[in-house]
């Protein structure tokens, strides 16, 4: 079989580093493009469709780091390798956090170069699968896998907190790489317990009578406090009947899909705007009851709206795709409600939720659009 030779893209200035990538990767099945400054490497990334990015960070036009969050827009998925011959441990840093999938610095030798390439179409490739070809027992895989990943999580926070203590914390970059840890285990202990939500069987729910003005009003608190100091550029508008009929729910599910819907609001939001949250009782039968959350953000691309609520489909960068998956599943399948998601390119997100005043059958679903 003839393999397949992969599209990389490496934007560079300097002719004597083309020439070296080149002569690296000569005898690898790689078909190399090249871009000489910033511009052309977003303009490349968009019509030539490369597999990965070899990125200096120092181009004649506009900075690497510019370059790698515009083609980031273009392609979120694209492994990017930063390769550069300045800048330390707290730019490798930096361009990590921004979506880069290694950083190595010049001069790098060929087999190394050779190693990292590889290594970033096998992650990239084992992404794409999982994305086409989700792990068809859910139920059964994820509470496992939340326990082979908790436990070493566990060690590590705990083996961070003895860092923490001991160590020199006057030290800017130590400080800042010690935070970044507790992030990404925060990260990954948050995916965990999304997993678990989405797969929990309906037995375990439990249902009670519930004041959602009071509940709308924690969530929103809730969401506040977690995402400070972004939380302060968001104005929230909270436009509650005050005749609201209690509805019968699990108090703790609808919780949480109200805080996904609330953080992807929030999230659409960087710069600031309102989020208009309005609750009433519809005059439909079944009797129900509609909470609407209008935000003011960047809204959803129109190629995207098929996909909302898939699981792992997401069009953030630090997305998990478990968000609105997990919505429908809280609202439609275990409370027999019903989500809809209206939204336009840079004209904000609505969503509006209905939610069945009695008790739900579990063998009635609602519906999600």
């Amino acid at each position: 079989m003839i393999k397949k030779e992969r599209k990389l893209l490496v934007v560079d200035d300097n002719i004597d580093f083309i020439h070296f990538i080149r002569r690296a990767l000569e005898r690898e099945d790689y078909r190399i493009s090249i871009a000489l400054d910033g511009k052309t490497a977003i303009e490349k990334t968009s019509t030539e469709n490369p597999e990965l990015i070899l990125l200096d960070m120092k181009l004649p036009d506009i900075s690497g780091e510019e370059v790698l969050e515009r083609v980031k827009e273009v392609n979120k998925d694209i492994p990017v390798i930063v390769i550069t011959g300045y800048g330390g441990d707290q730019v490798a840093i930096d361009m990590m956090r921004k979506g880069a999938i290694d950083f190595l610095t010049k001069p790098v030798e060929p087999r190394i170069l050779i190693k990292a390439i590889a290594s970033a179409l096998a992650i990239h490739d084992a992404q794409k699968k999982d994305k086409k070809n989700p792990y068809p027992s859910l139920e059964i895989f994820f509470p496992f896998l939340a326990h082979e990943i908790r436990n070493p999580l566990h060690a590590i926070a705990g083996a961070m907190a003895i860092i923490q203590k001991r160590c020199n914390l006057e030290d800017e970059f130590l400080t800042q790489s010690i935070k970044i840890i507790h992030e990404e285990v925060n990260h990954l202990n948050d995916f965990v317990q999304g997993c678990l939500n989405f797969v929990r069987p309906p037995d375990f729910i439990r249902f009670s009578e519930v004041n959602l003005r009071e509940l709308i009003s924690v969530t929103t608190s809730m969401m506040t406090h977690t995402l400070e100091p972004e939380s302060n550029k968001i104005k929230i508008d909270i436009k509650a009947d005050p005749d609201l009929p209690k509805v019968y729910i699990n108090y703790e599910e609808i919780k949480q899909a109200f805080l996904n819907i609330v953080k992807n609001a929030f999230e659409a939001m960087p710069e600031g705007g309102e989020l208009l949250i309005e609750a009433s009782q519809t005059h439909e039968s079944p009797k129900a009851v509609e909470i609407v959350f209008k935000d003011q953000g960047v809204g959803i691309k129109k190629e995207a709206m098929d996909l909302l609520f898939s699981p792992f489909f997401t069009n953030k960068p630090r997305g998990n795709g478990l968000g609105l998956a997990l919505c429908r599943r809280i609202i439609v399948e275990r409370h027999q409600g019903t989500i809809h998601v209206e939204s336009e390119e840079n004209k904000g997100t609505t969503v509006k939720v209905r939610l069945p005043i009695d008790r739900p059958q579990q063998d009635q679903p609602g519906e999600a659009s």
